[in-house]
Formats: structure tokens, sequence, C-alpha cells
């Protein structure tokens, strides 16, 4: 059993701290929201009274922040007060810039860190079946993995440091993207008078099949799982979509990449948001896409 400190208890931090305890870690907990540790301490976790307190004694620290200057931020308070020996965790999407400024905070210090980005939504954290992509040393993410894989099923070592953000924004790029496609496929399909299900039983076994359309198709009925069967309750809502395909653009950018598609979608869920549906489930853009025809 080890000691893990966990620092950001919102929708998947909480989630995974809890499966933490599950299979007998000790964990030792903070947010800066009252109601976050309230949730971590029914969960099992004990709570400490700042992030630093958090991390004294902690064989491995794990943050799940919402952007890199609050992983920068808390790094800067609690590395210093960490063993040598201890790794340190950011499970957070934020910039690969900001990751790597990350790693090389802990290296000053001789400490071992990984960048370790997830997907899975807050259904995978509840369930521990989040997809954990990994940047780093390979020592330290030997030493990670055994920790991730309590909180996830597959556990993807991409390369050195910041390597993970960079799979992280590639990979919700595709995302964003797709659902789009999804969307308007079916938003067509209604026009042209062909059943939600008649499209799905063609597209999900032909060149059409990807994740967006097998795992959240946009339309209730195919994919019972799917949030739209929900009233498109958020599994993964569209605001952080907007934050994703904004770093992916900015890496981009940096990179001196062309990602024109990536680019269309980001503004494609930035008028979404800016319309009021920032808390709906990504896929709930199909409403989007359908309203645009009436324009």
């Amino acid at each position: 059993m080890a000691t893990i400190a966990f620092i950001g208890l919102g929708n998947m931090g909480g989630p995974m701290a809890a499966n933490l305890v599950k299979a007998g870690h000790k964990v030792v907990a903070f947010d800066l929201v009252a109601a976050s540790r309230d949730q971590a301490m029914a969960d099992g976790a004990s709570v400490a009274e700042s992030s630093v307190a958090a991390v004294k004694g902690a064989d491995a620290v794990i943050t799940m922040l919402p952007a890199g200057k609050h992983v920068l931020s808390v790094w800067t308070d609690v590395i210093p007060s960490m063993s040598k020996e201890t790794l340190i965790v950011d499970c957070s999407t934020i910039d690969v810039e900001s990751a790597k400024e990350a790693h090389t905070l802990a290296a000053k210090h001789g400490m071992a860190s990984v960048d370790a980005p997830v997907s899975g939504g807050t259904g995978g954290a509840k369930g521990a079946t989040l997809t954990f992509m990994c940047g780093g040393e390979d020592k330290a993410f030997a030493a990670a993995k055994p920790v991730l894989e309590k909180m996830g099923k597959r556990i993807v070592h991409c390369g050195g440091g910041g390597a993970g953000q960079a799979a992280k924004i590639c990979n919700n790029m595709i995302l964003g993207i797709s659902m789009i496609a999804v969307g308007e496929a079916f938003a067509l399909a209604e026009k042209l008078g062909l059943s939600h299900q008649a499209l799905f039983d063609v597209a999900s076994t032909s060149s059409g099949q990807c994740w967006a359309l097998t795992s959240y198709c946009p339309v209730p009925g195919p994919v019972p799982t799917s949030p739209a069967n929900n009233g498109y309750r958020p599994g993964f809502a569209s605001a952080l979509m907007v934050k994703d395909l904004t770093l992916a653009q900015d890496a981009a950018k940096a990179a001196g990449a062309a990602t024109p598609l990536g680019k269309h979608a980001q503004e494609i869920y930035k008028a979404f948001d800016a319309a009021g549906h920032g808390g709906v489930d990504f896929s709930g853009i199909i409403q989007h896409v359908r309203s645009l025809a009436g324009k």
C-alpha cells in the first residue's frame, strides 16, 4: 500500500482518488472546494489542510487541475516539501509547454515526473476505465504505471516529457472533428427521411465507423449509454472540448502545423459554447448543426 497525495478533486479527480482508495492505497487529498473535500472524505480519503500538507510523506503525488498555470503554481508550492524519492504525476489536460516546464521544475529538484492526461470522461473516471497518455522518462513511467492502472485500463507511454499532452490534444482534435461530422450526417439523414437507426446500422459497420458514432452516437436510441439518451448531460462538456481544441490550435501555431479542420471545429464549438451550451455534452453539437439549416 502506497501513500498517495491527490490534489484536485473535481468531476474527474474525485472519482479517480476514490478508486485509489478502493485499491487499498492511503490517499491524502486536497481541493480548494469544501464540497469536493467532503466527498473525498466520504470516499475514504484523508483530507489535508493544504496542498503542501497533503504531499508530506507521500510516495506519489497526483495533480488534476484546470490549466497549465494552476499546475505550475501547485508544483512550485509542493515540490520543495517533497522527498526526492517521491514521484509526481500530472493528469490534467494542459498546454505542452507548461507540461515541459513542470518536468523541468521537478528535474531541478531531482524528482521523477510524468505528464499523464486522460481520456474516457467522467464515466471512465468512475469506472476506472480511463486511458492515460504518458510523457516522461522510462523510469518515471515504470514507477507511475502501477498507480495509474488502479484508475484506468490502458496506460500508454507516448515519449518524453510533454508527449502525453501532445497525444491528448491530437486525439481530442480528432474527436471534435469527427463528432461534428457524425452530427452533420445524422442531421442530413433526418432531412432525407432516413431513420437514425438505419444510418447507424449502415455507418457503424461501414467506412463511416468511428468512436464518435459507435460509443457516443449524438442521437437517442442506437447507443443506449450515449449522453443523447439523457438530455445530453455531459460526460465531456462542450466547454472542455473548446479548451482542448484551443490547446490544439495553440500547439499547431507554435509548431508551424496546418490544421484547417481542427481550426474550423474549434470555431464551431466556440459558437455552441457562446450560445450558452458549454455545459452540454460535446455530442450535443448536433443541435448547433441543425440550427444552421435555418440560416
